[in-house]
Formats: structure tokens, sequence, C-alpha cells
């Protein structure tokens, strides 16, 4: 392996540890572990490294199963799939399902029985069966992250569909162990956690309370499906909405008296329940910003863009899938293009459009372009050469990407992927108006 390989892959595994789709998972991992924590110490780590290979093997195989059957490119096609999404938000609807303890996933009994005569025993037939389990939550939590994952998994393919067949292989590796390496250390340590004593109630309102934040996400996979298939019912409003219930849920659930037949010395004091809900009421409040149009930061990136966001975002004309057009127009105007490669189901485009893009400073460095928004997620042929034109020319099927071109379409500058910096984007902008074509 190269050593720019290496580098970019364990560059992109460290920076999927910050899209939108994977922070949500940190809860849901801890929330696992803690309930099926391990008797001892060296089980839980045992448990936790397990997870962490659920999750590089399924990255690994997965990743070249699609470059090796039908290449690189099919990573972003099947992660902006609708039916991929919808699949996506059964999974949660149904782990939500669970949590709120209308029905539990258990092995039949007489598994049960024969596991925990072997448990007793210390054989390993017993440990086998939550071995499997941690590792099959591993391939869970690569499943549902693997919408914001698959850019990254995307960029690591085509940097090496040049080399031979190690190649693939061992920037996956790389890129997969930086990303489970965070989650080996949070799945061992709720095992030390539960040690504490006195769980208690509080327990059953973090199982449900959880449930409500499964429900929540699977709005976000419903909405992604929507923007690909265009059926404008899970728009922005709708999204927000469904999220403003379920926090005022969360809240209403939280500050409920305690059942008679539960109180004791575990059961919180009305104050303790207030403080308690305080968080999601203080959210609900905050999401209700957004309805009257406030920007939400960095939870813009898990929204629908608005209405306006997909074909003419704020006061900037942009020429929607239309690349030839905006050459024209170029050439006419006598000025350069920008060409922002992005998708449907883009997470980090939906944070740079309303949050980079919203600036003064970037709107006016823009003015200056004629703009072309270029989807390469959606179904038909236009998309298929969108995402073919961002691979050709620019070697990656990443979103999202920034170019800058003359009217004559040779590349001047390009800007891969997010960046939460300004002054970076536009730099890279004032050096796209000032530089010599190549």
């Amino acid at each position: 392996m190269t050593a720019g390989l290496a580098w970019l892959a364990a560059s992109a595994g460290a920076l999927s540890l910050l899209t939108p789709c994977v922070f949500p998972m940190v809860p849901i991992t801890v929330a696992y572990f803690t309930e099926h924590s391990a008797p001892t110490r060296r089980l839980a780590v045992r448990h936790a490294l397990l997870f962490g290979v659920g999750i590089i093997a399924t990255f690994t195989a997965v990743g070249l199963a699609l470059a090796g059957l039908v290449g690189a490119t099919a990573v972003m096609q099947i992660a902006a799939s609708p039916w991929v999404n919808l699949a996506l938000a059964a999974i949660f609807i149904a782990f939500a399902v669970n949590l709120f303890g209308l029905y539990e996933v258990a092995l039949p009994s007489a598994w049960v029985v024969r596991a925990d005569a072997a448990a007793r025993r210390r054989s390993d037939r017993g440990r086998a069966i939550d071995v499997a389990a941690a590792a099959l939550m591993g391939l869970t939590f690569t499943l549902t992250s693997f919408t914001c994952t698959a850019p990254f998994v995307g960029t690591v393919l085509v940097a090496a569909a040049q080399g031979s067949w190690r190649m693939p292989i061992l920037g996956m590796l790389v890129y997969s162990t930086i990303f489970a390496l965070p989650f080996c250390v949070l799945a061992a340590v709720p095992s030390w956690l539960t040690r504490l004593p006195r769980a208690g109630r509080w327990l059953e309102s973090v199982k449900v309370v959880m449930g409500l934040l499964e429900v929540a996400a699977a709005m976000k996979f419903l909405a992604n499906a929507d923007l690909v298939w265009h059926w404008g019912i899970f728009t922005r409003s709708v999204v927000l909405v469904a999220w403003i219930l379920v926090a005022l849920a969360a809240a209403v659930y939280l500050v409920r008296p305690a059942p008679r037949a539960t109180a004791g010395p575990t059961v919180r004091r009305l104050p303790g329940r207030l403080v308690a809900a305080a968080c999601p009421l203080a959210a609900a409040v905050w999401l209700t910003s957004g309805l009257q149009g406030h920007g939400l930061g960095e939870l813009e990136s898990f929204l629908p863009p608005a209405a306006s966001e997909v074909t003419a975002p704020a006061a900037l004309a942009w020429r929607v899938n239309d690349y030839d057009g905006a050459l024209v127009q170029a050439r006419r105007q006598g000025k350069r293009l920008f060409i922002d490669f992005t998708g449907y189901t883009c997470t980090n485009c939906r944070w740079m459009e309303a949050n980079m893009f919203t600036r003064p400073d970037v709107r006016a460095a823009l003015g200056r372009y004629v703009l072309a928004r270029l989807f390469t997620d959606g179904e038909g042929a236009i998309y298929d050469r969108q995402q073919a034109l961002q691979q050709a020319r620019f070697n990656t099927v990443a979103l999202p990407l920034y170019a800058v071109v003359d009217a004559d379409g040779r590349t001047v500058a390009s800007l891969p992927g997010l960046t939460r910096d300004p002054a970076v984007f536009v730099a890279f902008l004032r050096r796209g108006l000032g530089s010599a074509p190549r």
C-alpha cells in the first residue's frame, strides 16, 4: 500500500466519525452494551473487539463486493437507493418498538436453557452466542451508518482502483479500523458502568427515550427516499414537526410520576424528573424556531432542504442538472463556472448549503460565477452521466465536491468534501477566479 492511499484511508475513516449519520450511533452503542454487559472484564473486552471486527469485516466485504461486481460508484448508488433508505427506516422503527417493550427479541427457550447451562460450566458454547451478538451489532451499526460513510468508502475504492487487487483490501482495512476503534472503546466502557449499584427505574427511562430517538432517526431515511422519488411528503417542515413531537413525548414521559408499584429509593422525585425533562423540552423549543426560518446549525445536515434550496437556494441562481447549458452561459457572460456536485441524500451537502453558502462573504464570491448544481444520486440516465463526469474528471465519487472550470470546461480548481472553515472555502472561490486553467 502506498503511503498516500494509507493516509487517505485513515483520514477518511476519521472524518467519517464526524458525519451526521454516525454520531447518533454513539448512544445506541452504549445502550446496547449496557443492556448486554459481559460478566467479566476480559469477556467485555473480547465482545468490544468482536464488535469492531464486525464493523471492519462488513465495510471491507461490502465495499469490495460492490467494487468487484459493479464498480466503486455502486457504493454511492446503493447508499442513495430509496429502497435501502426505506429498509433502514424500517430497522430503526423495529428497534424503537423493541425498546418500547411491545415485543422482545429472544432466542428460543431451549437455546437459552442450553446457553445458561453452558455459561455456568464456562464453556465456549455459552460465550459463542454473546460473541455472535456482538459481531452482528457491528454489522447493524455499519449498515445504519452507510448513508454517510459511503462517500468516504467510494473515495478509498476509487483511489485504490488503479492498483493491484490487494490495494482495495488494504485500503478498506485501514479505513474501517480507524472508523471502528472509538466504538470498540465505547462498547467496553458500559461493562464497567454496569458495575455501579442500584440501576433502578432510570434504565427503563433510558430505553424508552432511546426508542423515541430511533423514531426520529427513521424520519431521516424516509426523507432520503422522498427526495430521490420526489414525493414531496417528508419535507423539511414535516420532519421538523415529527422531531418536535418526539421531543415533547420524551419530556412528558420523563416528567410523569412513577407508578406506585415501583415507588422506592430508586424512583426520582419531582425536581429530578423536571431536570430530566428540561433537555427534550428545550430541544422542542429550539426545533420550533427552525419552522420559523431560523437555521439549526449542525442539525441542518439531517434535514431535507427547504423547497427553494433544491432549485435556487437564497438569492443564488443555480442551473440544476444542466452542465452543458451552464457552460454555454459561462461562455456567453465571460465568467467561470462553479460546479456543486451534490446529492439528494447527501448530509454533508445539506450542511454546506445551510451553513456555508448562506454566509455573506461566500455568497458574494459565488455571485461572480455561473453556478451549476449537479445531483449524482438520483434515479435516471442524467444522474449516471453526472456521476460519471465527476469520477472521470476528478477521480472521486465523494459528495460534496466543488469545482471551478473555465468556459471551455477545463478544470481551474477543485475542493473535495465538507469544510467547516469559511476562510478555506472563500480562498478556494477566489483562487478559482484568479488561477490559470489547467
